[in-house]
């Protein structure tokens, strides 16, 4: 069953149960938008990086979990999840 996610710039969601938190980072060119997904290691300390994606792409696959891109603009991005 998939889910259908809106996400602005900066909005967050969380892939799953015990899974990582992604962000939307915008578009920083005209053909290309990027996802921060972002890991928690320790109490207190997380990691986070920047993934690019090309705006043609439309199956993406972030920390195991398979997310197909309905629409991307340089302000919000919609997701199903």
């Amino acid at each position: 069953m998939d889910r259908s996610v809106s996400l602005s710039v900066g909005d967050k969601h969380r892939l799953g149960f015990g899974k990582d938190l992604i962000y939307y980072a915008g578009m920083p060119s005209e053909k290309v938008f990027s996802i921060v997904q972002t890991k928690w290691g320790f109490p207190y300390q997380g990691f986070a990086w920047n993934l690019f994606f090309p705006v043609r792409q439309s199956k993406i696959r972030i920390g195991g979990v398979n997310i197909i891109v309905d629409h991307v603009t340089p302000d919000e991005i919609r997701l199903r999840v």
